[in-house]
């Protein structure tokens, strides 16, 4: 990258940084950078942090794609767009255009060089002449920013200098342009995005600030890609938490027009959960829409992810159902061989053989404890939709119990997460004994129980008795599943005494994506 380009991606960079720690303009980098994005081509509204994204791809739809195309910056650069065969013997390859170097010259001059572009060329008596770039003329084009095309005189006869746009048409060797200023339009695109995610400003919020920056998040982890996009997803978490506690809830909720802007997202569940005891009328009822839209969203994911579960594995002591589907073909035939009649070309099948399909389907029992203190809120929300998934299973008995210095059975709604959540209770102390001493009645046969605990495991003075009842829950055949965290963001703080002693019992805490909890409680019920 030239040195000028790359002061232009500084100046872009530097700009973003200034209006991150500091509301107000800077005036040169302010200018700079209009300057900058004016010569790409870009409208000068890319700069401007109150203007969403999805609304300036409204007016200049041509930046859709480009945004879009951000995504490839997660993956490592790509190789120069040239030719990629190898030079055939005797050719001279010639350096990119800048460096004024060239390689691989020919030993003998007078070998003719393979190829049609290779710069060879018979003359009138068929005698060939080699053509080469001589080392002035490299330089020459190094300093001038030339191409290899030479100049054309144009229809009055004056030379015009042909570029590398004009010269790709007409000159088959000519490569593409370098991809400095590509490179410097990403930079511009990439800022705009990182201030309008996180440069949230202060004071009020409306719900319609909210909804715009929640999509330029969202366009902001698509640029980053899939790996990008998980790194980030916590600190964007805790930025949209701000947001909605900057606004007025109560009084949007009030409103259904301002109510139905509202996106569902951990941030507004978790608010809504805490301030549903002061909602009513059309507010509550605004609430409890957006949570029930909320729980529809994350549990379609899930219930995704639970289908493949495997119902039992095969049981060789029941005889196989002898129909059709369950021909095994293969063995039939392998089987039937000794009956080929060579005369007539004939297989004859004397006994058929058929699949075993029947499964052990002994019922398993799902016992799902949940700390709803309001650190943890992230966990209890996919943890309770996740049980209601697993409890529309056959063959699965699911019980949900939720405490903080009390424990609650919350049982009979195990099948609506909606009603579990809006009978819970956030914030509070821990008293981990009080609900392991309302589970465990409900383990009747250990062998075929599991226990998932989701707590950050902060008992003060409760910890050892709460991990002495646990240890024998484990000892007596319980699968017990501790639970720091299953959020987008992984990033979940888990008392280390806890952490440390589950890992010697062989249970590890489980903290990061829900698809570990799922693949845990599936590879049980296999």
């Amino acid at each position: 990258m030239s040195d000028i380009e790359e002061k232009r991606r500084q100046v872009l960079y530097w700009r973003l940084l200034a209006r991150l720690f500091d509301p107000e303009e800077r005036p040169a980098l302010e200018a700079s950078s209009v300057a900058i994005v004016d010569e790409l081509g870009l409208p000068p509204a890319l700069l401007d942090p109150g203007i969403s994204v999805d609304n300036l791809v409204q007016r200049f739809p041509d930046l859709g794609p480009d945004f879009e195309a951000l995504a490839d910056l997660a993956e490592p650069p790509a190789a120069p767009d040239v030719p990629s065969a190898p030079p055939q013997a005797g050719a001279a390859a010639i350096a990119p255009s800048g460096t004024g170097e060239t390689t691989g010259r020919p030993t003998d001059p007078a070998t003719p060089v393979g190829g049609a572009d290779a710069g060879a060329s018979p003359d009138a008596n068929g005698t060939p002449t080699e053509t080469r770039r001589d080392d002035d003329a490299a330089n020459a084009n190094a300093a001038g920013g030339a191409t290899d095309a030479e100049a054309s005189p144009d229809a009055n006869g004056t030379p015009t200098e042909t570029g590398l746009d004009d010269a790709a048409g007409a000159d088959a060797g000519a490569v593409s342009p370098s991809g400095d200023a590509v490179s410097v339009r990403r930079a511009a695109l990439m800022s705009k995005l990182l201030l309008n995610a996180f440069s949230t400003g202060s004071g009020p919020v409306s719900a319609t600030r909210l909804a715009d920056w929640q999509k330029d998040a969202g366009w902001l982890k698509c640029a980053l890609g899939d790996e990008g996009g998980r790194e980030i997803s916590g600190t964007l978490s805790e930025l949209e938490g701000d947001l909605v506690r900057r606004m007025a809830l109560r009084e949007v909720l009030a409103d259904p027009k301002l109510a139905s802007r509202l996106t569902p997202s951990m941030s507004l569940i978790e608010q809504l959960l805490r301030d549903k005891a002061n909602l009513s009328g059309v507010a509550l009822a605004n609430a409890k829409s957006l949570i029930r839209r909320y729980i529809d969203e994350v549990a379609e994911v899930l219930r995704t992810q639970v289908q493949q579960t495997s119902a039992g594995v095969i049981d060789r002591s029941v005889p196989p159902k002898r129909v059709f589907r369950n021909l095994d073909l293969d063995r039939t035939i392998w089987k039937n061989l000794p009956n080929w009649n060579p005369e007539d070309e004939r297989l004859y099948v004397d006994k058929l053989f058929y699949r075993q399909t029947a499964k052990r389907t002994t019922p398993a029992k799902l016992i799902v404890v949940v700390d709803q203190s309001g650190s943890m809120v992230d966990s209890m929300v996919n943890c309770t939709i996740l049980a209601s998934i697993f409890a529309g299973l056959p063959k699965v008995d699911v019980h949900l119990i939720a405490y903080d210095t009390r424990a609650l059975d919350l049982t009979p709604w195990v099948h609506d997460p909606f009603e579990v959540l809006l009978r819970t209770k956030l914030g509070g102390g821990n008293d981990g004994p009080v609900a392991m001493n309302l589970a465990q009645p409900k383990i009747t046969d250990p062998r075929n129980t599991v226990m998932v605990w989701i707590s950050d495991f902060y008992e003060f003075e409760a910890s050892q008795p709460l991990f002495t009842m646990i240890e024998a829950v484990h000892r007596s055949g319980v699968k017990f599943i501790p639970v720091g965290s299953v959020n987008s963001s992984g990033s979940q703080i888990v008392n280390p005494w806890f952490r440390e002693r589950f890992k010697q019992l062989g249970t590890p805490v489980i903290s990061g994506r829900i698809q570990k909890l799922v693949a845990e409680l599936k590879n049980f019920l296999a």
